[in-house]
């Protein structure tokens, strides 16, 4: 796979992030961020994509993403997002939630706003990890292993809301259905959605995965859709959930052979979604109408593996093609971008034609031309 270039950081890298693009701007993203765990001092580091333009007589890429700056980060980095351009926002093992900004003008990174004790457990007054954060700016949701919902506001020292004892077990991940809707996953395999309109410190509505209580460690809501969100579990299941629905996925996948950390659903594109695991595999999942159509290919030596599930595996209902039973769309299309699957592949993001990724092999991957 010529387009991808390899950094070895010499740090595990727990999450990566493109920063956004302006929706007018047609260029690929150039800048993302990374964070890391498990080091004596752990990182938040912005990294330039580097010299893509160019190819070597033989046709491969050069260049290699390369440090642009770097600030220490207190405890390991549990999730990250961005606020905007500038603005970096992480959720610390030790229950902070920090804002950092990029100053591109000099490329150097500063804290602009910690919320130092966001989760923590009432007893023992032992910090938490805050594990998962969503950004609406100006307001930052936050879950932490301590059951608790936050939402702060940028520059205000007070969380806006927090509902304590939101839920009796850790909470892994959040992502925002509509302005004043949240959704949680938790370690015994329940999604919730949370209305902040109501007063309420309980759920509006409860989703689980039935039988054994298979802790759920991410979630991405379709970017079109709202109703539509993707769940990984502890035991590499990918989960499909229509939220109109009854308590029920919608498709239960088989994916990967250890716990699946992330999914994302293609920000522009969202018949593709991406996948990573324990496993050390990152896996693209294609629903797109044309995809039956192809020819069907398995590179068995080669850097990508490409199988196809019938539809009729997959049970599905309604509208999207994540939910449709449209005859025509007998088939997935699933490729490992992985050539050879080691250490966990911990976080990716994906935006226009691009993907990034951290590992436990302490190295970050930029892959471009994904669709070609």
């Amino acid at each position: 796979m010529e387009d991808v270039a390899a950094k070895y950081v010499s740090q595990k890298v727990s999450k990566a992030r493109w920063r956004p693009v302006s929706a007018a701007a047609l260029q690929p993203p150039e800048v993302f961020a990374t964070g890391s765990w498990d080091n004596e001092e752990n990182k938040i580091s912005i990294w330039s994509v580097g010299d893509f333009g160019s190819l070597t007589p033989n046709g491969e890429y050069h260049g290699e993403p390369h440090l642009l700056c770097d600030i220490e980060h207190s405890g390991d980095v549990m999730d990250m997002e961005f606020l905007d351009q500038e603005r970096i926002v992480t959720a610390s093992s030790t229950g902070s939630v920090t804002i950092f900004r990029h100053h591109q003008n000099n490329q150097t990174l500063s804290l602009n706003q910690k919320w130092k004790n966001a989760h923590y457990y009432d007893a023992s007054g032992g910090s938490a990890s805050c594990t998962g954060i969503i950004c609406n700016s100006p307001e930052i949701f936050t879950v932490g292993e301590d059951g608790r919902i936050n939402v702060f506001e940028v520059d205000h020292k007070e969380a806006k809301r927090t509902i304590d004892n939101a839920d009796s077990s850790t909470l892994h991940a959040v992502t925002q259905l509509r302005t004043t809707e949240i959704l949680t996953v938790n370690s015994i395999g329940q999604l919730k959605v949370w209305d902040f309109r109501q007063q309420g410190n309980e759920p509006s509505q409860i989703f689980s995965l039935t039988g054994e209580r298979v802790p759920l460690h991410c979630v991405d809501r379709h970017p079109n859709q709202q109703h539509i969100v993707a769940t990984g579990s502890q035991d590499g299941m990918l989960s499909i959930w229509d939220v109109r629905q009854g308590g029920m996925p919608v498709s239960l996948l088989n994916a990967h052979d250890a716990e699946l950390w992330e999914v994302h659903f293609h920000p522009s594109n969202p018949d593709h979604l991406f996948t990573c695991s324990e496993d050390g595999a990152l896996w693209h999942w294609d629903v797109s109408t044309d995809v039956s159509e192809r020819k069907s290919f398995l590179h068995t030596g080669g850097r990508s593996t490409t199988t196809y599930l019938p539809h009729s595996a997959v049970n599905q209902s309604v509208t999207s093609a994540w939910l449709s039973n449209d005859p025509t769309k007998d088939r997935m299309e699933i490729t490992n971008l992985v050539s050879n699957p080691t250490l966990s592949v911990n976080s990716l993001d994906v935006l226009g034609s691009c993907l990034v990724y951290g590992t436990d092999a302490e190295s970050i991957y930029v892959k471009k031309n994904l669709f070609a």
